[in-house]
Parts: C-alpha cells; structure tokens; sequence
C-alpha cells in the first residue's frame, strides 16, 4: 500500500507538506502543491477517508444541498460555495433535492450518513423546527427565504427590502402600470411571497394602489415567464413596467414581449431579481436587483466552522445586503 511518506519522497518534500495538499490547507505554493499532486497521481495513492475521520473526528467535507443543479442561480451559488469552502481547507459534495420535502429530509439523512463535517441547505419545503430533534449538533446552515424563527443557522436575501427597490426603480423611470410576474403561489412565508411584499410595498410607498389585475403567478422558468406575460398582454390590461420574481422569470418575460410586439425597454420596461451572470448579457441587458452571492457563500460556511467549533452556539440570522444593478431593460 502506498503511504503519505511514499509520495513525499517522489514528490521531494516532507510529510507534512503532503498532508497540507491533500487536507487542502493554505501555506503551499502553488508549483509545490503541483508537484504533490503530480506524485499522488503517479503513485496511485489514496487517502483513508475512515482513518482521517476516526483520528480528526472530521472529513473535511461539507454538503451543499439545492433543488436544482440545472437551474442557473444555483449553478453560480455552487461555484461560490465551493470557493469559499476550499478557502477554508474544505471540500464540497453538491446534492439535488428537487425542492421537495422527501428530497431535503433525504439531503440530511445522507450527510448524516456520509459523515459530512456539516450541510448548507438551500431549503424550499423542510421547516427545521419540526426536524432539528433528530439532527443533534450536526452543523446545518439553511439558504432560501422562509421563515425559519430561531431554529438555525440561516443567511438569506433581502427579498422585500430588494424587490420595493426595483419597483421604485420603475417608478422613477416614469413607469405607471407596473405588473408583477411572480412565482407558483403567495400563500405562506417564501421567496415567491416575500418578493411580492415587497412590490406591494413599493407601490404603496408612491401612493399607488394595489391592482391584482397586474399580478400574475408563474412557474419560475423562462417559459413560465413567456406565458404569463402573454396571458397578461391578451386579457387586455395595459402596463408598461414588469417586476419579476427572479432574472430567469425576466427573460422569459423579455421573449414574451417580443412576441406580441413590444419593445424592452421603449414599450415596457423590465426588472429581475438574483442578478444572475447571465442577465448583463441578454439583449436588452437585464435589470436586476444583486444581493451579494459571494457574500453569502462565505458566510454560510463560516457558520458552519463555526458550529463544528462549538455546537451549542445560539444559532444566527444573516441577511445579504444588495444592490440595484440598472441595465438597458429599464433605461
């Protein structure tokens, strides 16, 4: 069996400096760490996870659990959770849950399972208030926008506070009939449901009355998008600026004005939310409002090592701040 000592000696360096690069820790240079993983690839070594475990106590693995790897917010949330992970001398296992309850439950059992130092959750149905007795100090940092109380670690957006600012950014662009394109239902405390308080509250801090004619459920894809503008456009209501849940319902809102004839912005103007990469290279360039991703990446694994550090810390309440980036949509 090759050992760590084996691959020091082909690779030219200490023990130590071996363990550095395969536990991911700072303090290698980078043609060094080059040259480690050079020798472990040549020498066929492999790192005994179990013993690691049974010596540390730790993997030093965490989960990122999501409801959809194909969806493009979640792509780029990954990217950074990962960054900010191998930052602190972690790896990242990245688990679809398909935004179900069953999918979520099933996220935890297997970094129960798996041995995970802790999971990041980005949580559609789970309540951890009707969990956390069966979770014992297993770190878990929940993501989204629920209402949580003060159950669990939790680092999520200003969707009310983020999603009044768009609707003040139409307003000051002169818009009159600002519609709201939103999620599947705004029954519940959710994304969907706190983005559209967020939009009421913009109106009414303009004296603008709530007009449900304007408000329109959607899925939360591009076609979801598409159609729901469309059913808006055919039932007759005039409106010249939309507000959309997130900035993959937004371009699909932009597609749906083309196929009617309308033109983004001359005709009607249009904001997302999330910021995704994507959207300062549609055509228009999208509007959007840009909670800070990296800023929440961080901050979730943070409060990870940290409970792995103390497990009886009270759990703690991050909000991302944000800001408007203003694009051609709404210029």
């Amino acid at each position: 069996m090759v050992t760590m000592s084996d691959v020091a000696r082909l690779a030219g360096v200490s023990k130590m400096t071996v363990s550095n690069v395969v536990n991911n820790r700072a303090g290698v240079s980078e043609p060094v760490r080059l040259r480690v993983l050079d020798a472990i690839q040549q020498s066929g070594y492999r790192l005994n996870v179990n013993a690691r475990t049974l010596k540390a106590g730790r993997t030093g693995v965490i989960g990122l659990a999501v409801p959809g790897v194909d969806q493009a917010y979640y792509g780029m949330l990954g990217a950074l959770v990962i960054e900010a992970a191998r930052s602190r001398g972690f790896h990242v296992a990245i688990e679809q849950t398909g935004g179900s309850d069953s999918g979520e439950v099933e996220a935890v059992a297997q970094s129960h399972k798996l041995q995970f130092d802790g999971l990041i959750l980005s949580a559609v149905v789970l309540d951890p208030r009707e969990q956390a007795h069966s979770w014992g100090d297993f770190p878990i940092v929940m993501l989204g926008e629920r209402d949580f109380g003060a159950s669990i670690d939790h680092v999520g957006m200003a969707n009310e506070a983020g999603t009044r600012a768009a609707t003040e950014h139409l307003i000051a662009q002169g818009c009159k009939r600002i519609a709201n394109i939103t999620g599947w239902t705004l029954e519940g405390v959710h994304v969907v449901s706190r983005r559209y308080q967020g939009y009421v509250d913009g109106l009414a801090a303009h004296g603008i009355g709530l007009d449900t004619s304007l408000v329109a459920l959607s899925g939360m894809s591009m076609e979801d998008g598409r159609r729901a503008v469309r059913r808006l456009h055919d039932s007759g209501v005039p409106f010249d600026g939309v507000v959309a849940v997130t900035d993959t319902v937004a371009m699909g809102v932009v597609r749906g004005l083309a196929d009617v004839g309308l033109r983004v912005p001359e005709d009607v103007r249009v904001i997302g939310f999330d910021d995704i990469p994507e959207s300062a290279y549609t055509t228009p360039a999208l509007s959007s409002v840009s909670p800070d991703h990296r800023w929440m990446a961080e901050k979730a694994v943070d409060l990870i090592a940290a409970r792995m550090e103390d497990p009886s810390r009270p759990p703690e309440e991050h909000t991302a701040p944000f800001e408007l980036k203003t694009r051609e949509s709404t210029r």
